[in-house]
């Protein structure tokens, strides 16, 4: 869609400035998630925002959708000062966020009924938007007899029946399987294409790098603790776009570079530095996933090195699992990133050679070595009389460092490779942290 044939910059739809969003620890100290945000998103445009889980992106949403307030800093949306939420600003969830007890139409209309639209205009109105988006008869249908991409559809069909100026997308598409999720994309650029929608502009917050790319006219791309525009690359390629074409693969690596050092993964960063005290906001990655990585690294034609576009093919991982499993990889020693591409270290070699009970012991000794958190967790237990700390008051310290569910997040992997790595062993039933028992440890890793 082109608002602006003319050289002139395009109207400003939402500007951010210095925006800069706190919160308060378990210790009463004030730490920033968001830090001297700059953006603006302007008419004719769709803008991706990509970056690491904990690098503010829901949270800058949210800001821009008047849903919080930011400590520092204002939002102007169509010129004025944005104090709450706005007509004329929609969003759409991950979680699609549905009223299970109302029907499809009904589900669309509530946003007009809150803005006092009449019955039968709001009946008009939602009945446009379900056929627009695909569900013409099941406007009776309610939430539980539809699949996802359905229920996704309910949930975009009611942002744009209030004709919004400005889209916010929060992982829209990322609940959906790939195909499904593919569809819905590629529908939604024919009706940004086709104007039918009567939006000005778009934001996406994703974890997919090649729908950025297929998407956006423009990347945006956070750093974290605190988040902040690390990145902005333009993508100059008319819609629709070929994901197999030299450019725009180049494109997709660009940022897969861009993204994996603004994750502090290139180069490699210095073994317990301040960015790897307890609080450090480990990646929620998988043990599985991880080995499978290098040993994709170790076949042929890889040679311990792969780029990682091409890497997340060959894994069949999708970027929200393979940029997670790196990091982790990276933070344990046991591959370095370079230039978007990964390449096993001679540790990760080694690991790959070891056989899975020895495998183990390796990963115990990195994750003492590497993970703050891990170290502090086995040294508070060696301390302990009767060798046990409670897990909640692991978490009072997190919280000091992190928001509750932040804190309750990182514990929970830590837990999990703590355990494979046989550093700890842990009770479910009594929440409880233990030094390992010889004897028991086979039952409990």
């Amino acid at each position: 869609m082109t608002l602006n044939p003319t050289n002139r910059p395009a109207t400003p739809v939402i500007e951010l400035r210095g925006v800069s969003k706190m919160f308060r620890t378990a210790d009463h100290v004030d730490r920033a998630v968001l830090e001297g945000v700059d953006l603006t998103l302007r008419e004719g445009e769709i803008v991706a925002m990509l970056g690491k889980s904990g690098s503010g992106k829901s949270t800058l949403l949210r800001i821009m959708a008047g849903l919080v307030g930011a400590e520092h800093g204002e939002v102007r949306f169509r010129g004025s000062r944005l104090t709450g939420t706005a007509e004329g600003i929609a969003m759409v969830f991950q979680s699609f966020a549905l009223f299970p007890w109302l029907t499809v139409q009904q589900n669309v209309e509530l946003g007009l009924e809150a803005q006092g639209v009449a019955r039968a205009e709001r009946t008009r109105r939602a009945e446009a938007a379900i056929d627009m988006i695909g569900l013409s008869g099941f406007n009776s249908a309610l939430p539980r007899e539809l699949s996802g991409g359905m229920r996704q559809r309910v949930g975009i069909a009611r942002a744009l029946v209030t004709e919004p100026d400005l889209l916010l997308m929060d992982e829209a598409f990322s609940a959906l399987d790939v195909l499904t999720g593919e569809t819905l994309r590629d529908e939604m650029l024919d009706l940004w294409e086709s104007g039918r929608a009567n939006i000005k502009s778009i934001l996406i917050v994703s974890h997919n790098i090649e729908e950025a790319v297929m998407m956006a006219d423009r990347i945006v791309i956070l750093a974290s603790d605190p988040g902040r525009i690390r990145a902005e690359v333009p993508v100059p390629f008319a819609r629709p776009r070929n994901r197999d074409d030299a450019q725009v693969r180049a494109l997709i690596d660009e940022v897969y570079t861009l993204m994996t050092s603004a994750a502090g993964l290139e180069p490699r960063v210095p073994v317990m530095t301040a960015s790897q005290q307890i609080g450090y906001r480990l990646p929620d990655a998988d043990i599985s996933q991880m080995e499978a990585i290098l040993d994709l690294l170790h076949e042929s034609p890889f040679f311990g090195r792969a780029d990682l576009p091409h890497l997340a093919n060959e894994a069949g991982l999708t970027d929200d699992e393979l940029l997670p499993a790196c990091e982790a990889l990276h933070l344990l020693g046991l591959a370095n990133i370079e230039r978007g591409d990964i390449i096993a270290t001679p540790l990760g070699r080694t690991y790959y050679d070891t056989e899975p009970p020895e495998r183990k012991v390796l990963f115990g000794k990195q994750l003492l070595t590497n993970v703050a958190l891990a170290g502090h967790i086995r040294r508070e237990l060696e301390a302990s009389p009767d060798g046990e700390v409670g897990e909640e008051a692991v978490l009072r310290e997190l919280e000091a460092h992190l928001e509750p569910d932040e804190a309750k997040r990182v514990l929970t992997i830590a837990i999990g490779w703590g355990r494979y790595g046989e550093v700890y062993s842990y009770a479910f039933h009594g929440g409880m942290l233990t030094l390992p028992q010889p004897e028991a440890s086979e039952a409990d890793g």
